[in-house]
C-alpha cells in the first residue's frame, strides 16, 4: 500500500533523526559546548540565531536545530502511526511515549541551559533520550511488519528468558545512568588504566573514581548476563528466529560497547571512540525493548 510505503521512510527517517540527537548530545557533553548559546534558551546568546559562530556554539546551536527538527517528525510520525497502524495493541502506547519523553528530554535541556542543574540530574538526560529513541524504534518496526516477517506471533518464550529479559533490561538503564553520569562528573579519566584503577587492586579513593570503577563493573556485569542469556538462547530457541537472532545481535552490541569503553579511556577520550560507545549502548537498549515487546506477546 503505497500510504504505508512512504511511512516506511518517514519511520526511517525518524529513527536515524532519534540516533542524530543521542550522539548529538553526546558531542555536546564530550565537547564542553552545553553553554555555547550562553543561559539563552531557545535563542543563542541573545540572538534567535547566533551572530558568532565558534565551535561550542556551532555543536550546541546544531544539537537544537536538529532535536526542533526531528522533534517535528516525531509527532508527525506519532499521529501517522496512529492512524495507520493503530489497531497493532502497542502502536499508540509508543506513539505517546515517543513524544512525551522526547518532549521531556527537551526540557531538560532548556532548563540546565537556563538555570543549571546537578550532575547527577543531568545524567537522567540521556536515560530519557534513550526512552524516546526505543519507542520510535519499535513503531519502525510494526511499521516495517517485522513481526510477521519473523512470525512473531508463534513465539513461545519460556519463564527462565522472560525474567531475564526483563531484568537485564531493566538493569541496562542502571549501566546507562552510570555511563552518562561518568560524563556528567567529568570522571572518565579517573582511572586512566584499564580494567582496574591504578593497575591495583585497591578500592578506589574518591568519589570519581568510585563513579569510574561502579560504571566499569556495571558494564562488565551486563556483558556476562546477556553472555549468560545468548547461550541459553543458542541452546533452547534455534527455531525461533527473531529471538535467537534479536539475543545473538544483542551479545554483539554490548561486546562492541565493552571494547569501545575500553578504548576510551585507553585512547585518553578520543572524540569518535565517544560516540561509537554512545551508539552501541543506544542500539542495545533499542533490541533490549525489542525483546521486551515479544515477552510481552508471548504465549
Amino acid at each position: 500500500m503505497q500510504y504505508n510505503k512512504f511511512l516506511k521512510w518517514f519511520a526511517v527517517a525518524s529513527t536515524i533523526g532519534m540516533l542524530l540527537i543521542l550522539l548529538g548530545g553526546a558531542l555536546v557533553t564530550k565537547t564542553d559546548s552545553g553553554l555555547g548559546c550562553g543561559r539563552h534558551w531557545p535563542g543563542c546568546n541573545g540572538n534567535l540565531i547566533p551572530d558568532e559562530i565558534t565551535p561550542e556554539v556551532l555543536i550546541e546551536f546544531s544539537h537544537r536545530l536538529v532535536t526542533g527538527a526531528v522533534g517535528i517528525f516525531i509527532l508527525v510520525l506519532s499521529i501517522w502511526s496512529w492512524k495507520a497502524i493503530g489497531h497493532i495493541r502497542e502502536t499508540k502506547f509508543l506513539a505517546f511515549m515517543a513524544v512525551f519523553f522526547l518532549i521531556l528530554q527537551a526540557l531538560i535541556g532548556a532548563a540546565q541551559v537556563l538555570w543549571g542543574q546537578g550532575d547527577f540530574i543531568l545524567a537522567l538526560h540521556f536515560g530519557i533520550s534513550l526512552i524516546s529513541f526505543a519507542s520510535v524504534f519499535l513503531l519502525t518496526l510494526l511499521v516495517f511488519e517485522v513481526d510477521q516477517k519473523f512470525d512473531t506471533d508463534k513465539i513461545n518464550i519460556g519463564n527462565k528468558l522472560k525474567w531475564h529479559t526483563i531484568g537485564v533490561s531493566v538493569y541496562s538503564y542502571i549501566v546507562v545512568y552510570t555511563g552518562a553520569l561518568v560524563r556528567h562528573t567529568e570522571s572518565e579519566l579517573a582511572c586512566a588504566s584499564w580494567p582496574l584503577c591504578r593497575n591495583t587492586f585497591e578500592l578506589p579513593g574518591d568519589m570519581y573514581e568510585w563513579i569510574q570503577m561502579g560504571h566499569r563493573a556495571a558494564a562488565f556485569l551486563i556483558f556476562l548476563w546477556i553472555g549468560i542469556i545468548a547461550l541459553h538462547v543458542i541452546r533452547h530457541y534455534r527455531d525461533q528466529r527473531a529471538i535467537y537472532w534479536g539475543w545473538l545481535t544483542t551479545f554483539a552490541l554490548v561486546t562492541l560497547q565493552l571494547l569501545t569503553g575500553m578504548t576510551v579511556v585507553l585512547t585518553k577520550l578520543n572524540l569518535y571512540v565517544t560516540l561509537l560507545h554512545s551508539l552501541f549502548i543506544t542500539l542495545m537498549f533499542g533490541l533490549l525493548t525489542y525483546m521486551l515487546l515479544l515477552v510481552s506477546r508471548s504465549k
